[in-house]
């Protein structure tokens, strides 16, 4: 389905954000609107927009999820970048 990107990143929205609860309405047009609901009322956040934009915006909302590197990761990331550019 059409909209399964969209649900995905407003669950990701809706996990990291804590106590507020944000959902999405589509428009018969096929465009997204992010809406968050408080008190009983819905506010809109958004214009209509695409899917890829709706996805950007719920991507960038909301408290970032730190990202869990090993040591072993971050020795490889290292390596990458000591490594000199070969001479074409």
């Amino acid at each position: 389905m059409r909209s399964t990107r969209a649900t995905a990143a407003l669950a990701r929205l809706n996990s990291r954000s804590g106590g507020r609860h944000y959902f999405m309405a589509l428009t018969g047009s096929g465009l997204f609107i992010l809406r968050e609901r408080i008190d009983g009322s819905d506010i809109e956040l958004s214009a209509a927009l695409t899917l890829d934009d709706f996805v950007r915006l719920a991507d960038s909302m909301g408290p970032r999820k730190l990202v869990r590197i090993t040591r072993s990761e971050a020795a490889f990331m290292q390596q990458l970048l000591k490594k000199p550019v070969p001479p074409q």
